[in-house]
């Protein structure tokens, strides 16, 4: 049987040509000692992108999801603590909220910390805490936590909205507590909306883990940065960068659109 045209003009050129274009960069760099120096050098960051990237992302969702299901009961008070959360924190830029939690939260934590455990540091069974005790990364993760858990927040509340009211209504009529409701009838369908979006938050937050870099803490971007600042070696740095940076987006991309694809087969049988 000949494919039809429109199978043809489906087949993806563009990942062909990516691949290609991967492969190439691929040999180049383990041609040249120039390439093949600067990218074990940025390579050393990856641990790092990658551990911001999965511990924000994973408290992200778990903060989201409740803000979520906060913003979806049956309280007015709880509904507009979540509607005020999502609002302003999804008005402050990545960027600016990762330096107010690194030298702003930081040190009125500490204070808190240190003011509501006076008496156990007094008793001598709590040392004092310090500024310097929490560590960069830490505050680095806190701040990409806090940042994308308003946006995956609307995510989750989204693809909770679109399960069918009449779904909800028979679970009620067959006795399903609430949580059993969630548990059994909401989420699994909920979860093939929510999936698609979720997973592009995903991606863009193994791209907005390069901010971390302005605290100093290693990842690929700083490691980036402490090269290039040695050695003045600015375009092959930064290409380098870019090509670690686009590996890891455009394999995701690809693992989260197989899994939609799957999820989608499942749903259909």
């Amino acid at each position: 049987m000949v494919p039809s045209s429109s199978a043809k003009s489906e087949f993806p050129w563009w990942l062909a040509a990516a691949a290609v274009l991967a492969l190439a960069a691929a040999l180049f760099i383990a041609a040249s000692d120039l390439y093949a120096q600067v990218f074990a050098t940025v390579a050393k960051g990856i641990g790092i992108t990658v551990f911001v990237t999965v511990i924000a992302f994973a408290m992200a969702s778990i903060i989201g999801l409740g803000v979520a299901l906060m913003g979806l009961s049956g309280s007015p008070w709880l509904r507009q603590i979540a509607r005020f959360y999502v609002e302003i924190i999804r008005g402050v830029p990545i960027l600016v909220l990762l330096f107010w939690i690194a030298f702003a939260g930081a040190p009125a934590f500490v204070a808190a910390w240190n003011a509501l455990t006076a008496p156990l540091q007094s008793a001598g069974y709590l040392g004092e805490l310090l500024v310097r005790d929490v560590s960069l990364l830490w505050r680095a993760i806190m701040a990409l936590t806090i940042g994308y858990s308003a946006f995956i927040s609307e995510v989750f509340r989204a693809g909770i909205q679109a399960v069918e009211k009449g779904q909800i209504e028979a679970a009620k009529a067959l006795g399903l507590s609430r949580a059993q409701r969630f548990r059994l009838i909401v989420f699994p369908q909920a979860i093939r909306t929510i999936l698609p979006p979720l997973g592009n938050d995903f991606v863009a937050l193994v791209k907005d883990s390069s901010l971390v870099s302005v605290l100093g803490v290693a990842d690929i971007t700083q490691m980036g940065k402490i090269y290039a600042a040695g050695s003045f070696r600015f375009f092959e740095t930064y290409s380098i960068v870019a090509y670690i940076y686009l590996i890891l987006t455009v394999g995701l991309s690809l693992a989260l659109r197989a899994l939609e694809r799957r999820l989608r087969r499942q749903h259909e049988e």
